[in-house]
């Protein structure tokens, strides 16, 4: 079987709104583009996304106060030239999603904004409580019908291809990928003069995670292996609402509930009182990472298995327009959100780490881009503002798109095949079940929210052993999705673990017991491949 694909100009890896905005500004300028995509196209993070974008649109808002806001939200370590692109670009980036199609609130003639902790002004662009889902939707069927773009769903990025791999003189250079096409059960050979990395981030390291079942840190793993830069990956976003319930299945609660009045209550078992203005001055619009923080402290200290989420000052109406994805989904469950608070706890939500990538989303390898929550901008600093991630997304896309658009094309070369000409079929598949479930426990339990230096020796010592033996496996056997999901978590969880261990302090969203304070000047934390 032939398991080359004819090369297009542009490889893009994922299909969610970074991945589709690179495609559609590139297929809108003539490129010939591919979206491979590990599972259906719709089932990435972004329709998962509930709250909105952040754009200053508001008469009392301004490009300054976004910038404090994220600035202050990131913990002291926000690159300002990022912060200042993007917050600039957003209501730029609002405008051309509209003109994709996607349909944001409104309030009147114009656009309605919310607002979210850690956010001085109404700045939320959204639609209704599934703002995810209305861009993905919209996005979607724009590159659907783009006849420039090319689609391969159910195909997984095995590896990048690059000159230092074939073993090329010169500088290193990507050149595309190997990826398994599901279906066939072989690795495909993708050439390509830009491949774009928008894989989504890594939250199924961890036990408890509000991200769907493809966030395995794909992009980000792959890139190290090319011999990418990685910076602040300890920065992982807890988010502090997530819907405790047996068969919620990672449902968080929006941000926005909080916006709009919601408050945090103990359990009636432990008071029911209100918990967050002792914590923070902000009280319960706090930034995520304080939130998440109080609740861990509040649950730990009163041995409770949740906290509660009260909205129900708000009308039934009220809800049921500005939440109706939350009520629906409480009310299946058998919660009144109108009538009862909602049970919730902190569950990984959002990777501010990433591939590092300068202002126009390239890596350290030419001819590789990453965008997306896959790459590091240093926008969102030590801490993600809420409403920044969607917005990163289209600004980040779109600057890549532009760069790509200007490149010249590469020589045709021959790039080799996948050789699995010495393995065999795995015999023992459960081994990669329980490595997984090993892994996503012990990560919860010593890199989670509160870290100390123990507990990270300890992860980094259960890592050595898992990694040793997954790349045993995977020199022996076929490579199937779940290999290919299971290396991918074993090297991030070790790029999170020591970048933790780098960062003697605690600030945003890595607090350490054994570092409690803050560093007087911060640095991002850079890892480079051997």
């Amino acid at each position: 079987m032939n398991t080359h694909v004819d090369p297009f100009d542009v490889l893009v890896v994922g299909s969610g709104l970074a991945g589709l905005t690179t495609a559609l500004e590139l297929a809108n300028g003539g490129r010939r583009v591919a979206i491979v995509t590990k599972r259906g196209a719709d089932t990435g993070a972004t329709a998962w996304a509930q709250g909105g974008i952040a754009a200053v649109l508001g008469a009392n808002d301004d490009f300054a106060q976004h910038e404090a806001d994220t600035h202050h939200a990131g913990g002291g370590l926000c690159d300002a030239q990022a912060t200042r692109l993007t917050v600039e670009r957003a209501p730029q980036a609002i405008r051309w999603l509209q003109a994709q199609g996607v349909a944001f609130s409104q309030e009147g003639q114009a656009l309605h904004l919310t607002r979210e902790g850690g956010h001085s002004q109404r700045r939320i662009v959204h639609a209704a409580d599934f703002t995810g889902r209305a861009v993905q939707e919209a996005l979607l069927q724009r590159a659907r019908e783009h006849n420039a773009i090319e689609w391969f769903e159910h195909h997984m990025l095995v590896d990048l291809i690059t000159s230092q791999r074939l073993g090329a003189p010169g500088p290193n250079r990507c050149l595309g990928a190997y990826v398994l096409n599901e279906a066939t059960d072989t690795v495909q050979v993708f050439a390509a003069r830009a491949t774009v990395l928008a894989t989504g981030g890594a939250g199924k390291v961890y036990l408890y995670t509000t991200n769907p079942d493809t966030a395995t840190g794909d992009g980000v793993a792959a890139a190290w292996r090319a011999g990418c830069r990685v910076a602040n990956m300890e920065f992982v976003q807890f988010h502090p609402t997530c819907l405790f319930h047996p068969h919620a299945k990672s449902f968080l609660i929006s941000e926005a509930v909080r916006g709009e009045g919601g408050v945090l209550r103990l359990p009636e078992s432990a008071g029911g009182t209100r918990f967050m203005p002792a914590h923070d001055a902000r009280a319960d619009l706090a930034p995520r990472d304080v939130v998440a923080r109080a609740i861990d402290f509040e649950m730990k200290r009163h041995g409770v298995d949740c906290v509660y989420l009260d909205i129900t000052h708000q009308s039934a109406a009220f809800l049921q327009s500005h939440f109706p994805t939350i009520r629906g989904r409480c009310a299946e469950l058998g919660i009144d959100i109108a009538q009862q608070p909602i049970p919730v706890v902190p569950a990984a939500h959002y990777s501010c780490g990433g591939v590092m990538v300068n202002h126009h989303a390239i890596t350290d390898v030419p001819g590789l881009y990453a965008v997306g929550e896959t790459a590091y901008t240093g926008l969102h600093g030590a801490n993600r503002l809420a409403s920044n991630s969607l917005l990163e997304c289209v600004v980040y896309a779109q600057l890549a798109a532009t760069h790509i658009a200007q490149l010249e094309p590469l020589a045709s070369a021959s790039l080799p095949a996948w050789d699995d000409s010495r393995v065999t079929d795995a015999d023992e598949q459960v081994v990669i079940a329980h490595n997984w479930e090993e892994l996503r426990r012990f990560m919860w339990d010593y890199v989670g929210i509160v870290r100390t230096n123990k507990r990270l020796e300890r992860a980094a010592h259960r890592i050595a052993l898992l990694h040793q033996e997954i790349q045993e496996f995977y020199a022996s056997f076929h490579v199937t999705r779940d290999l290919l999901e299971l290396r991918n978590l074993v090297q991030v969880a070790d790029l999170i673990v020591q970048s933790a261990q780098q960062r003697h302090e605690s600030r945003g969203l890595h607090f350490s017991l054994d570092y409690p304070q803050a560093a007087a000047q911060p640095q991002p934390s850079v890892l480079r491949p051997d």
